[in-house]
């Protein structure tokens, strides 16, 4: 087995014993980038030579008998909107194509200070705006297991390159399903984490209450280790959490003895296609049989939650977006006749169109005489979203649905239908409006042989036990890896 195919654990214990270095780690890594990345696509900006000297640096600090974290010399791929100091930070997009921050997000100062190495910055759809990384300005990324097929969105960058092993790890960030979706397409493990959690100081804003970056990897463990070194309060975010937070990696304990298990039906409904409903009925029956039991729920207010995400995230968006106008960085259109000529040339130049119809849909929910009938209601509904979760979990300890309602569709399926895009994310969206922790792991596949994703949502602040339920499922199916065609 290539060392790029191990897990971040496996490669942390291979350093600490001296049977390989952070450097070859890294090279693995890059000799994968340089035979698959044309055929996947899944990085903007390949970091070679900055991960390269992070990888000696490690290396120096192995020898000279430091400590180091789990995570020193571990590859780790950077979502594109999550902005690294001195690396350019596109967001996928032509009007960001030439912006290279000159400061690092928290998430990005912390691997920096775990000795984590940037191997690259993800691909994702244009401003985390899409399901499927199709909205790229630059290239279309491609899924691992069938490059046919899309590898979810928005970042599918992040998730691609993780099951491809062109990363060991990766960050994304997840408004609506962003980090989910595509970790069940491309059959990896990702965590959405409970809002606050996570600092979002140095992510570009697409919809700032729904907005939480999280990690993806080949294991549970993994992104549990990756979750322990980002999540925490910080200064520079008024809406991170003041709390105490533990080593999620280290108290795994893979138990669900006693657990309670709520099945909501609105989650199986005639939208789920058979063979998905059928994989994670079965995986819920593997987590009975290690003495977990099921209790049937209703979460009715669902059926309106998709309405209510495009409304408040489309309505975030409208005015996040404001800023991009071309006069302090980023893209200019050339031949203006006044400020505002320039300012109308280069958002329509600059945006794509999903950007641009997100943004008009926003303004509209936003203006006069139709925010109440809109944006008004759909705050409310987010309210009652909030509190039927709050009922079913009086009830029981975490909430198992398919990650989507069906697996991952071909490239250019839905380009041209953007409500049957849209509706793709049915069973995430309701986790971001409601502030709650979820993460996704494969449970099987659907036709073509393609991953299906099962996914594990729980009360706020409740990661280690979705981590416990998550790593007990691992255990029984063996562990997740890299895709097939990967390989070699």
């Amino acid at each position: 087995m290539e060392l790029f195919e191990l897990t971040a654990a496996s490669l942390s214990e291979k350093l600490r014993k001296k049977e390989c270095s952070a450097v070859e780690i890294t090279r693995s890594v890059l000799g994968q980038i340089a035979r698959k990345e044309e055929q996947i696509g899944s990085f903007v900006t390949v970091c070679e030579e900055q991960a390269l000297k992070k990888a000696q640096q490690v290396d120096q600090k192995l020898a000279a008998g430091e400590a180091l974290s789990p995570l020193a010399g571990i590859p780790i791929g950077v979502k594109d909107n999550i902005c690294t100091k001195n690396v350019l930070t596109t967001c996928s997009s032509r009007m960001l194509h030439n912006f290279v921050p000159p400061y690092n997000a928290t998430v990005a100062e912390k691997l920096e200070q775990a000795d984590a190495v940037l191997i690259g910055k993800c691909n994702m759809d244009e401003f985390a705006m899409g399901s499927s990384c199709e909205t790229s300005y630059f290239q279309k990324t491609k899924n691992p297991w069938n490059p046919d097929c899309v590898p979810g969105g928005s970042s599918g960058g992040s998730a691609a390159c993780v099951s491809a092993g062109e990363a060991v790890l990766s960050l994304g960030s997840d408004t609506g399903g962003s980090i989910r979706l595509p970790a069940a397409y491309c059959g990896v493990v990702g965590l959405k984490p409970t809002y606050g959690s996570v600092s979002r100081y140095g992510l570009v804003a697409f919809a700032s209450s729904l907005d939480q970056i999280g990690p993806l990897g080949r294991s549970v463990e993994d992104v549990a280790s990756l979750y322990s070194v980002i999540c925490g309060r910080d200064p520079m975010d008024a809406t991170s959490a003041a709390r105490e937070y533990g080593d999620f990696a280290k108290e795994l304990n893979r138990s669900v003895k006693g657990m309670r298990i709520g099945i909501p039906k609105e989650y199986f409904g005639d939208g789920v296609e058979p063979k998905v409903k059928e994989a994670v009925m079965a995986a819920i029956d593997r987590l009975v049989k290690e003495g977990a039991q099921t209790v049937s729920i209703s979460l009715p207010s669902t059926d309106y939650a998709l309405s209510a995400y495009y409304i408040i995230s489309s309505a975030e968006a409208s005015s996040n977006l404001a800023r991009f106008d071309g006069v302090k960085y980023g893209y200019r259109a050339e031949g203006y006749a006044n400020l505002l000529e320039m300012y109308e040339k280069t958002r329509s130049e600059g945006f794509g169109d999903e950007v641009k119809r997100r943004i008009m849909l926003g303004t509209f929910v936003l203006s006069s005489g139709f925010y109440d009938a809109y944006y008004k209601r759909a705050k409310q509904m987010q309210q009652k979203i909030a509190q039927e979760y709050d009922e079913a979990f009086s009830r029981c300890d975490i909430i198992v649905t398919p990650t989507s309602p069906s697996p991952a569709f071909k490239i250019g399926e839905r380009t041209n239908d953007p409500l049957k895009m849209y509706a793709a994310d049915i069973c995430t969206v309701t986790v971001n409006i409601a502030g709650l922790p979820a993460i996704s792991v494969p449970c099987g596949a659907a036709q073509d042989k393609m991953p299906v994703g099962l996914q594990m949502i729980g009360p706020k602040f409740s990661e280690q036990t979705l981590f416990n339920t998550a790593g007990c499922f691992e255990n029984l199916c063996g562990g997740f890896g890299v895709a097939p065609a990967m390989k070699g």
